[in-house]
């Protein structure tokens, strides 16, 4: 295939030099602000706009006055009405296509409009950001010389008497379902393949559709991606994945942290040749892309559509949190993320909390969920935490883990609290007690909390571990619905309903 790279390079380029307008604080503020004012004078005359006044808000400030932070309970109702046609509810005109996203504490799915601005003002341009970042940091790539294999999800979806042209589905299912044409003929597989909503079907369709092509980049969730990059190599008998695709030079991912997964794509990708960037691309929105080649730190993106707000951790709980702009957060600062965008949220917490790692320009990692962590015994153990103890624990006892979760044990009248982790190896170490034992000295080198807990065992006990089998996280996941590509394990829960529901798959 001609490699059209340095042809397409300048284009791409001229995202980055417009993105550093915004790498002071002065330059965020200004875009931040003319994102705001631009999404309230769009919606004004919608249901919400009159609702609120958009009219009469000039300002962040006042906005914050006149607008609640609102979760999904609070915008069901309105989503509801849209999905069932209704124009001018959140966002003006008809939304058609909608991401269903993991459900709330109600037990139902969420249904994320994903309207035609928000396709070509953030998602599109997101990806477009991706690209431009990549490009400017590895001035050697031939990107654009073979294509593109995206992993996507499909329109299986809980909803009945549909619009006869309203979709719901996964979010990447939209992204793919919508594009422009011409871009199908750079990327693999097929619509119809990528659009397949039985997975036993699906892998070796997609399997089938990108052996025989030449791949130079890669992009998806990494933990299905490395079932499909398996089950290449079982099919074509290559030991490792540049034998098949030897112009393969980046993995574009989200949705989950890498960490655990990296030494298994090293086992089965040569490091020497292979790039990874991480990206922050859920189904709410575009918002952050790794613009650095070390690390895992990414760039918010401050001209896609999205204004962002912060609420400080202590602040999460409270009926009416106080919230920060994107200019006034503090390096350091964990903040539960808050957007409101142009696919018609509002004010809207969308679950996950993020790390400020530095305000000029504003680089975020992604901590974990509102909700997903385990504070238990005053530990405040995040994601992030957890991450990157397996990791490292992993690292040290040539081991891999292949899926994870975890939650408190309780204390009784006779034991100590502890945490319990239910754990799928890809490659179990040679002892268990070792790995749990190894584990627990991470987690007391990455979370100082956790370490004061854990002193001389006086107010939590030490970790354990079940081994789950091989397969459960899946059959668990199943279960609930919610198998496919975007779809994720919980990784840490303050209560034991979700770890107990998954021990019974384990009996």
């Amino acid at each position: 295939m001609l490699n059209l790279t340095p042809l397409l390079r300048p284009l791409f380029a001229a995202r980055c030099r417009a993105s550093r307008r915004w790498y002071t604080r002065a330059g965020a503020e200004q875009a931040q602000r003319r994102v705001l004012a631009d999404l309230l004078r769009r919606a004004a005359s919608t249901d919400i706009g009159r609702r609120y006044n958009f009219p009469a808000i000039r300002s962040a400030e006042a906005y914050a006055e006149a607008v609640p932070v609102m979760a999904y309970p609070e915008l069901r109702a309105d989503i509801m009405r849209m999905v069932e046609g209704e124009a001018n509810v959140l966002w003006p005109g008809r939304c058609v296509r909608f991401a269903q996203s993991s459900g709330t504490s109600d037990g139902k799915s969420k249904y994320i409009p994903v309207t035609a601005d928000s396709l070509r003002r953030n998602h599109y341009r997101g990806a477009s950001d991706v690209v431009a970042h990549y490009l400017n940091i590895y001035r050697d790539s031939r990107l654009f010389g073979g294509k593109t294999f995206i992993l996507g999800g499909s329109f299986a979806n809980e909803v009945h008497h549909l619009p006869a042209d309203v979709r719901v589905g996964d979010l990447s299912a939209n992204l793919i379902d919508a594009i422009n044409p011409a871009v199908e003929l750079l990327r693999v597989p097929k619509k119809q393949v990528a659009l397949m909503a039985n997975w036993h079907e699906k892998l070796p369709a997609l399997v089938e559709s990108a052996i025989n092509q030449d791949i130079t980049n890669i992009s998806g969730v990494p933990s299905w991606f490395l079932t499909v990059l398996r089950e290449v190599l079982r099919r074509t008998g290559a030991d490792h994945i540049h034998q098949v695709w030897p112009h393969l030079e980046v993995f574009f991912h989200g949705g989950i942290a890498f960490g655990p997964y990296r030494q298994q794509y090293n086992d089965i990708i040569d490091p020497q040749r292979m790039r990874y960037l991480e990206t922050y691309n859920a189904s709410e929105g575009f918002f952050a892309v790794q613009d650095t080649p070390a690390g895992r730190s990414m760039l918010l993106l401050l001209d896609v559509g999205v204004y962002y707000e912060f609420v400080p951790l202590d602040q999460i709980d409270q009926p009416h949190p106080r919230a920060l702009s994107a200019w006034e957060v503090e390096p350091g600062g964990v903040y539960a993320l808050i957007i409101s965008s142009c696919n018609g949220l509002w004010r809207y917490a969308i679950g996950d909390t993020v790390h400020v790692d530095t305000v000029a320009p504003l680089r975020i990692t992604i901590a974990g969920r509102t909700h997903s962590y385990i504070n238990a015994f005053g530990e405040e153990l995040m994601v992030h935490n957890a991450d990157a103890a397996i990791a490292a624990t992993c690292a040290r006892l040539d081991c891999a883990v292949a899926n994870y979760t975890a939650a408190p044990v309780f204390a009784t009248a006779t034991t100590k609290g502890h945490h319990q982790w239910l754990i799928e190896w890809a490659k179990e170490p040679q002892s268990v007690a070792d790995f749990a034992a190894e584990l627990d000295r991470q987690l007391c080198a990455v979370n100082s909390d956790y370490q004061a807990k854990r002193a001389d065992s006086i107010f939590l006990a030490p970790l354990t571990i079940v081994t789950a089998r091989p397969g459960l996280f899946d059959r668990w996941l199943a279960s609930t619905g919610k198998l496919g590509g975007q779809r994720k394990v919980p990784r840490l829960s303050p209560s034991r309903t979700l770890i107990e529901s998954m021990l019974t798959f384990n009996q």
